[in-house]
C-alpha cells in the first residue's frame, strides 16, 4: 500500500530512551505528519540516552497525535521524583532540574499503562498468559486510577519490588497494583502458570528452567490480538501475526524502529553515535 493512498497512518515506535535525535530522524524517514498521522509509542521514552528532557517535551507537544504507554523507565522517573532510588547510570537529572519538570511529570503520570484499539493492544513488556486484552485493559485502569489520583505519592512509594510474582484474583492493595505494573512493564519470562522471573534478561534461549518468553506460553489468552511491545532489546525485532516487538536497542547502538500498522511497512534508523551507550554500561 502506497503512502499517498493512506488517509491516516499509525506508526508504532520502539523504546526511545532519550534518543531524541534518532526519533526525529526516524519520523522524517516515515514522513510523519502530526496533522493526520498518529504515533503509538511502546514506552521507555526516557533514561540511558542523553536527551530525555527533549524527548518528553517533543512528545507532549504532539498532543493527540502521539499516544504512549508507560514503560519501566518512565515509571522509574516518576519514582525518583518522589525520592525513591537513583542509579549512577541514570540520565534523568536534566528532567528533574527543568523549569517545566512539574508539568512534564504530571503529563507522564497521566499516560496509560496499556492501550487497546481494534485488534491491537499496546503495552510496554507483555501480558500474563491468564489475561485477555480486555482484562488487561481493566487491570491497567486500576493502576492508572491510582497513579492519577490524589494518593499517587503513596502509590509510587510502594511500587518498588518484584513480589508478588504470580497473579491471583484475590490480590489487593499495593501488591495487586505492583504485580500489574511489573507484568506490563518488566516481564520477559514466565511459567505457563504465569509466575514471573525478573533476574534473567538475555535471549529467549536463556530462559530459566520451567520458564518461557511470555509470548510463547501455549494458549495464552491474549493470542487473538496483535500485541505491540518493546522492553526486550536482546529479543530484537519480532514481527509475527500476533506480536510486533519493536525494541531494537537504539540506546545500545542499535536502531530505532517504527512499523506502520496499516501495511506493516518497516522503518529503521541507526542510533546517533553521540546518543549510543556502550553495552558495558
Amino acid at each position: 500500500m502506497l503512502r499517498y493512498q493512506l488517509k491516516m497512518a499509525t506508526y508504532a515506535i520502539g523504546d526511545i530512551q532519550g534518543c531524541y535525535d534518532a526519533l526525529r530522524r526516524l519520523l522524517d524517514r516515515c514522513a510523519f505528519d502530526p496533522a493526520v498521522d498518529r504515533l503509538w509509542l511502546v514506552g521507555d521514552l526516557v533514561n540511558r540516552g542523553p536527551h530525555s528532557l527533549e524527548t518528553l517535551r517533543f512528545i507532549r507537544s504532539l498532543d493527540d497525535a502521539a499516544l504512549t504507554v508507560l514503560g519501566n523507565h518512565d515509571l522509574y522517573l516518576l519514582m525518583i521524583a518522589e525520592g525513591t532510588g537513583f542509579r549512577k547510570e541514570d540520565t534523568l537529572q536534566p528532567v528533574l532540574d527543568a523549569a517545566d519538570a512539574d508539568e512534564l511529570l504530571d503529563w507522564l503520570r497521566r499516560q496509560p499503562l496499556c492501550h487497546s484499539a481494534g485488534d491491537y493492544c499496546l503495552v510496554h513488556a507483555g501480558l500474563l498468559p491468564q489475561w485477555t486484552t480486555a482484562q488487561a485493559r481493566a487491570l491497567a485502569r486500576e493502576v492508572e486510577t491510582a497513579l492519577q489520583g490524589e494518593q499517587f505519592h503513596d502509590f509510587l512509594r510502594n511500587l518498588w519490588g518484584s513480589e508478588p510474582a504470580a497473579w491471583s484474583d484475590d490480590l489487593a492493595g499495593w501488591p495487586r497494583l505492583r504485580l500489574i505494573v511489573n507484568a506490563m512493564t518488566r516481564m520477559r519470562f514466565c511459567t505457563p502458570q504465569g509466575v514471573m522471573e525478573f533476574k534473567r534478561k538475555g535471549l529467549p534461549a536463556n530462559a530459566p528452567a520451567g520458564y518461557l518468553p511470555w509470548f510463547a506460553v501455549p494458549e495464552r489468552q491474549s493470542a487473538g490480538a496483535v500485541l505491540v511491545t518493546g522492553h526486550w532489546s536482546a529479543l530484537g525485532l519480532q514481527i509475527t501475526p500476533n506480536l510486533l516487538a519493536l525494541d531494537t536497542g537504539c540506546v545500545w547502538g542499535g536502531q530505532l524502529t517504527a512499523i506502520r500498522l496499516e501495511d506493516r511497512r518497516l522503518f529503521q534508523i541507526d542510533c546517533s553515535p553521540t546518543e549510543a551507550r556502550r553495552l558495558s554500561q
